[in-house]
Formats: C-alpha cells, structure tokens, sequence
C-alpha cells in the first residue's frame, strides 16, 4: 500500500534527473568516428572548373574543410568570417553539399569566394562518409589530412579563437 502511494512520486523524480541530464548536453557537440584518422578518400569534381580532385589532393598543409550550401542559412552568416580567414592566409577546402553547381557558383560570384577550391558533392556521398550531419560544419586536417577537429554550426571569431586556431599554432 505505501508502495502505491510514492511510486507515482519514485517515477516523477527519474523523469526530472533524465531532463535535467538532457538539458545539460550541448547539442553541438556531435561525436565524430573520424577524429585522428584520415579523411575518406574521394573522387569529386571542382566547382567552376573541369578537374577533378581527390583526398590525396589536399595534403600537404593544414586547412579547414568548411561544408557549405546555397539553401544554408547559417552558411551565409558565417561566409563574411571565412573571407576574413583566408585573407589572413588560412587554407580552407569548400565542400558545397547537396547543392546545385549553378547556384553555387552565382554565390560565391555575389558574396566572394574564401576556399583554395571547392568541391561538388551532389549525392552528399563524401559528407556521408565524412560524418556530416548537415550544414555549416567545419573540420580541421593536419598536413597528412589527418581529421584533428569537427565543429558543427557557424565559425566565428570565437569558435576561431577557442577551437580552430590552435590547431593551427600546433603545426
């Protein structure tokens, strides 16, 4: 009988630790199976030009591979950073997803353009396979295309400061 009474009471407090636990995780903080390993190997074609690159391609020095699209939102808020990035001399790798070459093209004609190249994954095989979950996501790859850092949402100076740049002063 004193059982029936506080098992509604029992059930009420297992479900206010299970909210208080779920509103303490940041839901940014997307776990990525590829950190510290290589990035998958692709064949894409480069926006606006008749190459093709591969994985292979971007090795050498390290470098942002920024995840973007025209149907982006958040894309377009932080596109204004990422020129003031590549002006100050970062590399940064433009994966355009699931979008239209056309319409890509045409943005980075009207807003400027902050990649060493870009290339056009359609199919979004290559984010698949990447992790990614949508955009804007950013990873940074060391010199060997060694995936050392996601970070999912816009890049701005703070998101720069506290978690890109590093990876930057390391090599």
């Amino acid at each position: 009988m004193l059982l029936k009474r506080f098992l509604p009471l029992g059930a009420f407090l297992v479900l206010v630790l299970l909210l208080v636990r779920g509103l303490s995780l940041d839901p940014t903080e997307l776990p990525s199976a590829r950190l510290g390993k290589s990035i998958p190997s692709f064949n894409l074609p480069v926006l606006d030009a008749p190459d093709m690159r591969s994985s292979e391609d971007w090795r050498g020095k390290p470098a942002l591979i920024n995840v973007w699209a025209t149907w982006c939102f958040s894309c377009r808020v932080e596109h204004p950073y990422l020129l003031q990035l590549a002006e100050q001399g970062v590399t940064i790798y433009g994966l355009n997803y699931k979008d239209e070459p056309l319409k890509a093209s045409q943005w980075l004609v009207d807003l400027g353009n902050p990649y060493a190249e870009t290339v056009v994954d359609q199919s979004g095989d290559f984010g698949l396979d990447l992790g990614v979950y949508g955009a804007p996501e950013t990873y940074v790859i060391d010199a060997k295309g060694i995936i050392r850092h996601r970070h999912v949402g816009v890049v701005d100076e703070q998101v720069w400061l506290e978690q890109l740049q590093p990876f930057f002063e390391a090599d």
